[in-house]
């Protein structure tokens, strides 16, 4: 049954209730940055897999140390010099020690490390100055990771942290969510691609590259179907050939109550069946939302800026879970507004702008202009506030939730 101007929480969790994950694929290392981890990473081995030293420097016994000190050297024989990379051949016993590199693997027998600085030496001694704690200046084995450590979740974003430790377990290729294909279809006769004039009436399609760019920052791949008039059939038919290729439709334009908004019949018409219409937020109140195959349809606004708030708060979400993402909903924040906003707010109202941390706070800076239509506000911005419904104006100083995008 169709829900009408419900809440956008509401919204939001039925379509996340709609979302799925897309298949599994590998790729390789190099290239997994940004993509979601589709298994549960486990450390198969301890990194570093032996004690190395900390330091270019000798290893020895700390019991050899225990009476020196400034005015009481101790000095001991050197055995043999270990590079990085090369397996001890002698071990350290009483009264001896070793050179060895920064990384290179503790020899049998030294429990501790002196750094070059803090020593006098010759090729065949090296004196100390000071006693040692056993466990000085050694890595030991498993100190990054121990064998057995769940290291990362499935669901998980790979940044660099993750990359190398796949690195670290031996892993080149990695088993990841397919990027979803979501296919973007522009609507309104008024509307003309980005490299055509704008003759009498008509407007730039900013939607498209606008919503391009918020998928592929959501890792994402977008497929434009196309631009339809203010026309049903036309617009019905992308719509069946986006649900044909893509995991998703995405549709901007058409989606109010005028006589030429024309998107719900449209998505009927292509065999979806229509779940929302309308929202109760600003801006993004006016949008569609229907399912075809379990494949969501997703209309709305044609104003860029109403679009991509409805866009984050309600849609972004299922597009997040759609890609694998465990944690889909957005980062929450308390902040404080660092300037005011003037008008009253009879709906909940979302506030685009930028969050900063300054003197131990944290601070919103809505943009100076929130129109439906002023797309060129978001720039720059990383972050929404809500203002609950019935609010007037907000001051300066008042405290405010929101998302980070």
């Amino acid at each position: 049954m169709m829900r009408e101007n419900t809440s956008w929480q509401e919204a939001r969790d039925l379509l996340l209730s709609l979302a799925k994950e897309t298949d599994i694929e590998e790729t390789a290392l190099e290239e997994c940055l940004g993509r979601v981890l589709a298994f549960d990473l486990t450390a198969s081995g301890d990194v570093p897999p032996f004690d190395r030293s900390a330091y270019d420097g000798y290893a020895m016994r700390s019991q050899d140390l225990k009476a020196a000190g400034k005015d009481s050297p101790v000095t001991l024989r050197i055995t043999e010099t270990i590079p990085a990379g090369r397996v001890p051949t002698l071990p350290v016993v009483p009264g001896s020690a070793a050179r060895l590199m920064t990384g290179a693997r503790i020899p049998e027998g030294a429990d501790c490390v002196i750094n070059y600085e803090r020593t006098a030496f010759t090729k065949e001694t090296v004196t100390v100055f000071q006693s040692l704690k056993k466990g000085d200046n050694i890595v030991r084995r498993g100190e990054d990771v121990a064998a057995g450590t769940l290291l990362a979740r499935r669901g998980t974003v790979i940044d660099p942290g993750l990359a190398g430790t796949l690195a670290a377990q031996g892993i080149t290729r990695v088993r990841v969510y397919r990027k979803p294909v979501i296919a973007l279809i522009s609507t309104g006769s008024e509307v003309v691609e980005a490299d055509c004039e704008e003759g009498p009436g008509k407007i730039r399609n900013a939607n498209r590259a606008a919503f391009t760019a918020l998928l592929q920052t959501e890792g994402c791949l977008a497929r434009y179907m196309g631009l339809a008039g203010d026309d049903a059939g036309e617009i019905a038919a992308l719509i069946s050939r986006g649900l044909e290729e893509c995991d998703a439709v995405i549709i901007t334009g058409g989606v109010s109550v005028g006589e030429w908004d024309v998107t719900p019949d449209a998505m009927e018409a292509s065999g979806a069946e229509i779940l929302i219409r309308g929202v109760s937020m600003k801006p993004g109140m006016a949008c569609a939302f229907a399912v075809r195959g379990g494949k969501p349809v997703l209309g709305l606004s044609g104003n860029p800026a109403s679009a991509m708030t409805n866009y984050c708060a309600c849609v972004l979400p299922a597009i997040r879970r759609m890609a694998g993402r465990a944690e889909a909903l957005p980062t929450e924040f308390t902040a404080e507004m660092a300037e005011g906003f003037g008008k009253n707010s009879p709906s909940e109202r979302f506030l685009r702008g930028r969050i900063r941390f300054e003197g131990g706070k944290t601070l919103f800076s809505p943009a100076a202009r929130q129109g439906n239509a002023v797309l060129s506000s978001a720039i720059g911005c990383n972050a929404y506030v809500r203002i609950p419904a019935g609010s007037g104006p907000v001051e300066a100083g008042r405290t405010v939730e929101g998302f980070i995008l």
